[in-house]
C-alpha cells in the first residue's frame, strides 16, 4: 500500500505511513504519523532508520522496489527508539551484506532491546564521514535530542539534512513535503510535535540549531512527518522560539469538575482574564491580542494542553476534590507539566470540595514543585457552591493572571 517518495534522484523516502495511529505512548496522534526512512543509492546503497516492528514487510518492500536486499550496504541508525529501529532486526536479516551504522551510545541502546551479539557494527565518532560514492554523510551526535544516543545525518552533495526527531511531525499524508500541505497545519502539528517530546530538551536543541546554522541545508528530511524543503526559513524562525520558552500573551484556565462548582469559579478566571486582555488590545492596537483559553482536562488530551502550554505565559490550574485529593485528570496534567519542565509560568491554584479538603491544595504543592510563582499565596476554595464573595475572587483573579501574561509578553520582547 505504501509508496516511496523522490528526494533527489537516487534519495528516496521507503518509510511507512500510518493512518491509523491514534496513541504513540500517550501521544493524541489524531492526524496519524509516518516513520520515514531513507534509502540512499550511490556506489554503496544505504538505509537511514527503519520503521515500527508491525510495517517491516511494507519496510522491505518499499527498498526491494528500487534496490535488491543483498546490495544494501549500511544501515544507518540514528535513534535507537523503536518507532525508529523496531525493524531493525528484520532489515538485519534480510539485509545479509549491511553493517549497521551509528554511534556507541546507539550500539549500547539497541543492544538493550535486541541481541546484536551477530550484527555487523561501524562506530562512527561525532563529525565522521561515511563516503557512499559520490555522496557521502557526516553524522552530527544531538544527545537529548531527545535521547542519549541520538544524532543527526548531514549529506553536503545534495544539502539534505537527516534531522531524527527534530523538525518532525505527526501527518499522516500522501503529500509529502511542506509545499504541498497546509503550512499553518504543519507548523501547528510541528509546535505540538516539540511541546509533547522535545521540549524538556531545549537548551540542547537550541545547541543543534547552532550547529544546523553552519550547514548548507536545502532539504530537511526528519523521522516523522512531512519534509521540508520551501518553508524551511519558516521552521527556521519557529523552533528557536519554542526551544527557548519564549512567551505568548496567552492565558490557559484549565480545570476538572465534579458538580460544576469548579468549573463556575473557572468561567469567572477565564471572563476577568478575558476583560483585562479586552483593555489590553485598546491601549495596544499594533500587537497581538491576549489569547485565553478554558480546558476541561477531562474534555481534551493531554497533547493539546502541552501544545498550548509551551509558549503560555500565565496558567490557571483547578480541581474538585475527591477522595481527598485532586481529580484524576488533573493530576494526569500535572505530572505532564512536571516531566516536560515547561519555562516557569505565572499560575493560581483554585478549585472546590464538599466535606474534606485536598484537591486545591495539592495543585499549590504541585506550583510549588514546579517553581512556578503563584498570584495567591492560598489556593482559591470553594466549599460546595462558590459565594458570590468567591466569585467575584476568580473574576479579580483572572485579570492578574492576564496582567502577568502580558508583563512576561512584553519582557521576552525586549
Amino acid at each position: 500500500m505504501n509508496l516511496t517518495t523522490e528526494l533527489r534522484p537516487g534519495v528516496d523516502q521507503v518509510g511507512y505511513v500510518d493512518y491509523n495511529v491514534r496513541d504513540f505512548h500517550s501521544y493524541d496522534t489524531r492526524l496519524g504519523a509516518t516513520y520515514n526512512a531513507y534509502l540512499i543509492r550511490d556506489e554503496k546503497v544505504a538505509l537511514i532508520d527503519t520503521v515500527k516492528a508491525p510495517f517491516a514487510a511494507q519496510l522491505k518492500r518499499n527498498v526491494s522496489s528500487l534496490v535488491d536486499l543483498d546490495k544494501v550496504d549500511y544501515l544507518v541508525c540514528l535513534h535507537a527508539e523503536l518507532d525508529h529501529a523496531g525493524s531493525l532486526p528484520a532489515m538485519v536479516e534480510a539485509c545479509p551484506n549491511a553493517t549497521v551504522v551509528c554511534n556507541a551510545k546507539c550500539k549500547d541502546a539497541l543492544a538493550g532491546f535486541f541481541d546484536v551479539s551477530a550484527w555487523k557494527f561501524q562506530i562512527v565518532e561525532n563529525g565522521e564521514s561515511l563516503s557512499l560514492g559520490k555522496r557521502s554523510l557526516t553524522f552530527v551526535n544531538v544527545p537529548m535530542v531527545h535521547w542519549p544516543e541520538s544524532s543527526v545525518a548531514y549529506m553536503p552533495e545534495e544539502k539534505i539534512l537527516f534531522s531524527n526527531d527534530a523538525f518532525g511531525q505527526h501527518i499522516a499524508t500522501s503529500e509529502r513535503f511542506d509545499d504541498e500541505y497546509d503550512l499553518a497545519k504543519i507548523l501547528e502539528e510541528a509546535k505540538s510535535y516539540y511541546a509533547n517530546i522535545v521540549a524538556p530538551y531545549g537548551r540542547q536543541v537550541l545547541a543543534t540549531l547552532k550547529t544546523a546554522e553552519t550547514l548548507d541545508i536545502e532539504l530537511i528530511a526528519p523521522a516523522h512527518g512531512i519534509m521540508w524543503r520551501s518553508h524551511i526559513a519558516d521552521l527556521m524562525k519557529a523552533y528557536p522560539a519554542w526551544a527557548s520558552g519564549k512567551y505568548a500573551p496567552k492565558v490557559l484556565v484549565l480545570y476538572d469538575t465534579m458538580w460544576q462548582s469548579t468549573e463556575l469559579m473557572a468561567e469567572e478566571i477565564y471572563a476577568g482574564a478575558v476583560e483585562y486582555g479586552q483593555k489590553i488590545a485598546k491601549e495596544n492596537p499594533n500587537e497581538p491580542k491576549l489569547d485565553v483559553q478554558l480546558m476541561h482536562v477531562r474534555k481534551t488530551t493531554l497533547t493539546r494542553i502541552a501544545a498550548e502550554a509551551l509558549d503560555a505565559a500565565a496558567v490557571a490550574f483547578g480541581s474538585a476534590t475527591l477522595n481527598a485529593c485532586l481529580m484524576p485528570a488533573m493530576a494526569a496534567a500535572l505530572a505532564y507539566f512536571q516531566g516536560l519542565k515547561f519555562r516557569e509560568k505565572t499560575a493560581l491554584a483554585f478549585g472546590s470540595f464538599g466535606w474534606g479538603i485536598g484537591g486545591p491544595e495539592m495543585i499549590q504543592k504541585t506550583l510549588e514543585t514546579l517553581k512556578y510563582p503563584a498570584i495567591t499565596e492560598k489556593p482559591i476554595k470553594a466549599k460546595q457552591r462558590p459565594t458570590a464573595e468567591v466569585l467575584a475572587e476568580c473574576r479579580e483573579a483572572g485579570a492578574k493572571l492576564a496582567q502577568a501574561a502580558w508583563e512576561r509578553y512584553l519582557s521576552d520582547k525586549k
